[in-house]
């Protein structure tokens, strides 16, 4: 009976990195090769330097990741930079300026497109964030994933560490606009998967717990949470067609049947995608079996992957050998 939590478990783990395909389609950070600098992560300090901020929360607040719900207000007018969807302006910004050799020629591609995605009365702003997020993406690719995806310490870690990083490049009212959406479901999902991991709660003081945590999202979370699951049927859906090597017009029909044409269509890409995705970490996977760690792999990890992608790479190969090792007992 072990299995189906630890499946619930490395499926709650996907979603709170961020990670899992279904993220992509839902409309979260831009999938593989999606316009970002590939270039080493050691020179993320370099390319940020001077471009990071001081974070702007009130006197003693507390500014940790699974406190920051707390501790934020807002005052005054909507700012019209500062609004939802903000992320996906700002990403599609980056895939329409497509892939650069070093984030200083990514950005000059930025000043060239930001008329076409803000109005005129922000783009000055709009391009200073948008340089900002470069170098935010940047400065992700010296972070690693936790190596078990189901130790809710690890991931807690890993979460509070990508929250500092977040903190150093954007400050309170930027952070919300950005990440807000996303940070509220990862503290739920993480919340869950500590909750299901602890042997010490009696199926009772299980249920209480778990209906505590719905309680803490707001009802604008719980319908994108709901969204979140029927995509996840439809990533299940998918790993199906995998393991049946169904062909494109098969997954196509039963798509658009379900789903609609124009789903079906987003469903295709996402599956080309990933089988790209797959087709790079087989051969980083390799390289690192045949040669070892060293100055060689990294530098294949910076030629294969972008510096967002890089965080996700041991994640990946962690998840391979989990799923091989669950079909293998």
């Amino acid at each position: 009976m072990a299995q189906p939590s630890r499946t619930w478990a490395v499926a709650a783990t996907v979603l709170a990195l961020t990670t899992a395909a279904v993220v992509w389609w839902l409309g979260g950070p831009a999938g593989p090769g999606a316009g970002d600098a590939r270039t080493a992560t050691t020179g993320a300090a370099a390319a940020s330097a001077g471009a990071q901020v001081q974070p702007s929360s009130a006197p003693g607040a507390d500014n940790r990741f699974f406190a920051r719900r707390h501790a934020i207000t807002t005052d005054g007018p909507a700012d019209p930079l500062l609004v939802h969807g903000l992320r996906d302006t700002l990403e599609a910004l980056l895939m329409e300026a497509g892939d650069a050799s070093d984030p200083a020629t990514l950005k000059q591609r930025l000043a060239a497109l930001v008329n076409q995605h803000f109005p005129a009365a922000l783009a000055t702003r709009a391009l200073a964030l948008a340089e900002r997020y470069v170098d935010y993406r940047v400065a992700l690719g010296s972070l690693r994933a936790p190596q078990d995806l189901t130790d809710p310490r690890a991931l807690r870690d890993a979460l509070e560490a990508r929250h500092k990083v977040r903190l150093q490049f954007f400050d309170d009212a930027e952070y919300d606009a950005l990440f807000a959406r996303e940070a509220d479901l990862d503290r739920y999902t993480l919340a869950r998967l500590e909750i299901e991991r602890n042997t010490q709660l009696s199926p009772e003081q299980r249920t209480q717990a778990l209906q505590a945590a719905d309680n803490e999202l707001s009802a604008e979370r719980r319908a994108e949470r709901s969204a979140a699951t029927e995509h996840m049927a439809a990533a299940a859906q998918t790993a199906a067609f995998n393991a049946s090597n169904a062909d494109e017009r098969t997954r196509y029909a039963a798509r658009s049947a379900q789903y609609g044409p124009a789903a079906a269509q987003a469903m295709a890409q996402l599956d080309r995608d990933e089988q790209h995705w797959n087709q790079r970490l087989d051969q980083y996977s390799q390289a690192r079996t045949q040669q070892g760690e060293g100055a060689g792999l990294q530098q294949l990890r910076q030629q294969l992957f972008s510096p967002e992608e890089q965080q996700r790479i041991d994640a990946a190969l962690a998840l391979r050998q989990l799923n091989a090792g669950t079909s293998g007992s």
